[in-house]
């Protein structure tokens, strides 16, 4: 999907990337709400005309992964071959992800980029051997401060605990290779405050900029007991700690060491998308590399809250994950993508329930959007014998409808391609569809259509356009969020006869009124949102 022509060559692609979502297990709600979300980002982007580039994949090293293998009987390469063949790259597909590429960490592309990075910071000097000893967790692959840690109780009393996974921390003790991370701090502080939106929400920014001004250890960059890893190029006793790797995707995924015109014309990231949990990692160590290495660091990091089911994180871990195809199979995956991106805050924690999905679905989906559509192909079909009649000149309602399509499509351009506000951005297309709504009620066109004389029928065909050339510009502006549904309805107004398909309708266009010609054979097809019963869910 992404961009085609002469008129983006040369210039940088608009780069997307997700977190690559470890192998442990199969994905839930929580990993697919970031990938839909930046996937809707990618498209809305490609909707302007530009060149987009969005990136997702899976983290396939470490202790963790190594132990998973291990208790299903198999090897590391075995289980994460499963899991991404079978769960992962599936599910992306199902719902609709135009990624345009998936990197696996284990894929020779990243591997060997990956140690001929590391050992670039190696003989700049920026690594040195030493020795570690403290509290580690296997579950977020990370060394923790004694202040990080919980106390635990119950099972688990008299051990700490990791404040994310609660459960208990080992203590480790290894020689291993360090990276010289202190050193960044002031370097890091000093982009912080030059470049403001580097971090968001704010209140992420706020606690990145504490944690750096209390001062930054040295990374420890690489480990010894045990093996699951690309090995240090200059002694292979150790593998380079699986952060270090993971984070390299986002620089080998777009040809890094190894294709420099699309590294130029890709990287670095404009937005990189990441969970609350692994926040300082792309905002600490992340720019931290890329410092040390001479390289162009991202445009913003933008930490996602977390999903809440009962009032505890979306997890495996707590027993509250749900698969996104318990939710897929009831509401269908155009609202699934359109749901968690209307009902929850970009940024800030969400809660999820049934009660409020189908709450939503209903209201806004089936009865808002979907009967608009449904009724306005009916009533084309029903007086104009299914072809879009010419509307005369605009009065004052029509006018305002066009007006409020004119400020729809701004805010939501705004909102959505500059701020990721994505809830903002669809409440304001969605106000513009009760705004039809309404409209359509004021003027009654079933009322108009039995006066049969000239101004009658005249009136009658300004409405019907009106509606129908708002539905037009709705279809482009939500295409990004819900494309299959989109294209539907972009069928029904016949559309793409006279102006193209879909995908090529402009975001900067979609706010112009009068781009649906008269002539254009609309067609009543099935329900865009079929009303549902009530789950049963166990």
């Amino acid at each position: 999907m992404a961009a085609t022509g002469n008129e983006h060559r040369g210039t940088k692609a608009f780069y997307v990337s997700t977190p690559i979502y470890y192998v442990n297990d199969a994905p839930h709600l929580g990993h697919a709400y970031t990938t839909v979300a930046g996937d809707v980002l990618s498209r809305w982007h490609r909707q302007r005309g530009e060149k987009v580039w969005y990136l997702t994949g899976t983290d396939e090293h470490g202790q963790k992964i190594m132990r998973t293998a291990e208790a299903h009987g198999v090897t590391p390469q075995e289980w994460c071959d499963k899991l991404v063949e079978e769960a992962w790259q599936p599910l992306w597909k199902h719902l609709e992800i135009a990624n345009d590429d998936f990197i696996r960490t284990t894929q020779p592309r990243h591997t060997a980029r990956v140690q001929e990075f590391v050992q670039s910071l190696y003989d700049k000097g920026e690594i040195y051997q030493g020795g570690y000893e403290g509290p580690y967790c296997v579950g977020c692959e990370e060394y923790k401060t004694p202040g990080e840690l919980l106390d635990g109780a119950g099972e688990y009393a008299g051990q700490k605990l990791c404040p994310i996974h609660k459960r208990p921390v080992e203590m480790l003790k290894e020689e291993n290779y360090f990276f010289k991370l202190s050193e960044y701090g002031p370097k890091l502080l000093e982009h912080y405050e030059r470049n403001p939106g580097f971090i968001q929400p704010e209140s992420a920014r706020n606690e990145v900029v504490n944690f750096v001004r209390q001062g930054l250890q040295d990374l420890s960059i690489s480990r010894s007991t045990f093996d699951w890893g690309i090995r240090i190029p200059w002694d292979d006793k150790h593998v380079i700690y699986v952060w270090v790797d993971a984070l390299l995707n986002y620089a080998t995924a777009v040809g890094y060491g190894a294709d420099q015109e699309k590294f130029e014309q890709t990287f670095p990231a404009d937005v990189h998308l990441v969970g609350k949990d692994i926040l300082r990692f792309h905002a600490v160590i992340w720019p931290a590399m890329l410092m040390a290495n001479g390289l162009p660091l991202p445009g913003k990091v933008v930490a996602n809250g977390w999903l809440m089911v009962g009032g505890e994180k979306m997890s495996k871990s707590n027993l509250t994950g749900i698969s996104p195809h318990q939710l897929t199979d009831h509401f269908g995956v155009d609202a699934y993508r359109w749901y968690f991106l209307r009902a929850i805050q970009f940024g800030q924690d969400g809660s999820f329930s049934w009660e409020d999905f189908q709450a939503r679905y209903t209201s806004e989906l089936a009865n808002d959007f979907g009967n608009l559509a449904s009724r306005v192909a009916a009533m084309v079909g029903r007086y104009f014998d299914g072809v879009l009649p010419q509307g005369p000149a605009a009065g004052p309602a029509e006018q305002a409808v066009a007006d409020g399509l004119a400020k729809a499509a701004r805010e939501a351009d705004e909102r959505i391609g500059e701020r990721l506000d994505f809830a903002g951005g669809i409440a304001a297309v969605f106000d513009f569809i009760k705004q039809v709504n309404g409209y359509l009620t004021e003027q009654e066109p079933w009322k108009v259509a039995k006066d049969a004389s000239p101004e009658g029928q005249a009136r009658l065909a300004a409405i019907l356009y009106t509606a129908a050339e708002s539905l037009r510009a709705t279809a482009v502006l939500l295409n990004p969020v819900m494309p299959a549904t989109c294209e539907k309805l972009w069928a029904s107004l016949g559309a793409e006869p006279h102006l193209g398909p879909l995908a090529e309708q402009r975001v900067a266009d979609a706010g112009t009124w009068g781009r649906l010609p008269a002539g254009a054979r609309v067609t009543k097809g099935e329900a865009l949102f079929p009303r549902l019963e009530e789950p049963a869910r166990a």
